[in-house]
């Protein structure tokens, strides 16, 4: 893997960041621990978690992710190698404060995963999804008491709108506190609009480093999955449903050529060509075996000439 600057983060990343909401829910602690082996061997230090990860799995009350990743560092003796990302939002116990992105919310939440994930600074931490009901300035002004007491290094959004992206910039310009340095939003080939509208140009302009999530939209573009045949065995087949359209299939048929050309595979080409879009840093790809992330590899390497970017873009136009 190549590295690159994170934003303005002053962070240096790997080019692809290890997704791990599958530790504790597809992949047990041993096989998620390989999988953060091979991703280290092959030059990644990137990581993403979440506090939340993974409490819609039966027997899994969140944070599970958070102390897999911790053990394994500390296992390794690693930490300082790695760029540690994580989120908060999501409900982690009851109350009126037990989700949100109040101050109350986020002073508690920020402990636990310091202490889950064994460590005494968070690389970058990031608000999971807006919080309505808490202005945006209580928020900056939790993120800024955090990083000046060393307990955060930088902070970021994920699934927020270019106007809400919009506003907490200008908040935190107007009142003096931390911006936003990166973003993590849904995109991929049959996820394009929700990025591109807007956040795109907004995210370049600002100088903001992209890391998108669901970059094979949940398993669709791995290739797995094709008109008129069986759903594959995956825990995930039920969100690729959405994208079995006639169009969705046109995507795929596109990536089947250029894969070809390339004598590659589907999911390869597909990473390649996010890697072409605007202020992308490192898409967030996930495993549950060293087998599966090592076939993502070949996406480093693969460049795609302005024909074939333009015939999947034409493909995914509108989508």
């Amino acid at each position: 893997m190549n590295t690159t600057q994170l934003g303005n983060t002053g962070l240096t990343v790997s080019n692809l960041c290890l997704g791990t909401m599958q530790f504790g829910w597809t992949a047990d602690e041993a096989a998620s621990a390989a999988v953060m082996d091979a991703f280290v061997a092959a030059g990644g230090n990137f990581i993403d978690t979440a506090d939340m990860y993974s409490n819609w799995s039966p027997g899994n009350p969140g944070g599970v992710s958070e102390e897999i990743i911790g053990r394994w560092m500390r296992a390794r003796g690693n930490r300082p190698t790695i760029v540690l990302a994580t989120k908060a939002r999501g409900r982690m116990w009851k109350g009126d404060d037990g989700e949100g992105l109040s101050r109350a919310h986020i002073t508690r939440a920020v402990e636990d995963s310091l202490r889950r994930l064994q460590v005494e600074t968070i690389d970058l931490y990031q608000c999971h999804w807006p919080d309505e009901k808490t202005p945006i300035d209580e928020t900056l002004t939790v993120f800024d008491e955090l990083i000046k007491a060393g307990k955060v290094r930088c902070i970021g959004a994920s699934n927020y709108t270019a106007a809400q992206l919009g506003d907490a910039l200008k908040v935190a310009a107007e009142k003096k506190l931390p911006r936003f340095s990166t973003l993590q939003p849904h995109h991929n080939l049959v996820h394009r609009k929700e990025y591109e509208a807007g956040l795109a140009a907004l995210c370049v302009r600002e100088g903001i480093g992209v890391i998108p999530y669901s970059p094979l939209a949940g398993g669709f573009l791995s290739g797995k999955y094709r008109k008129d045949q069986p759903l594959p065995e995956s825990q995930r087949a039920g969100r690729a449903k959405q994208y079995m359209t006639d169009q969705g299939f046109r995507v795929i048929d596109a990536l089947d050529a250029v894969a070809k050309t390339h004598t590659t595979i589907v999911p390869a080409v597909a990473l390649a060509w996010q890697m072409t879009r605007p202020a992308i840093t490192a898409p967030i790809i996930g495993a549950n075996t060293p087998n599966q992330f090592a076939a993502l590899l070949p996406a480093l390497d693969l460049r795609l000439s302005a024909d074939e970017i333009a015939s999947l873009d034409a493909a995914s136009a509108g989508m």
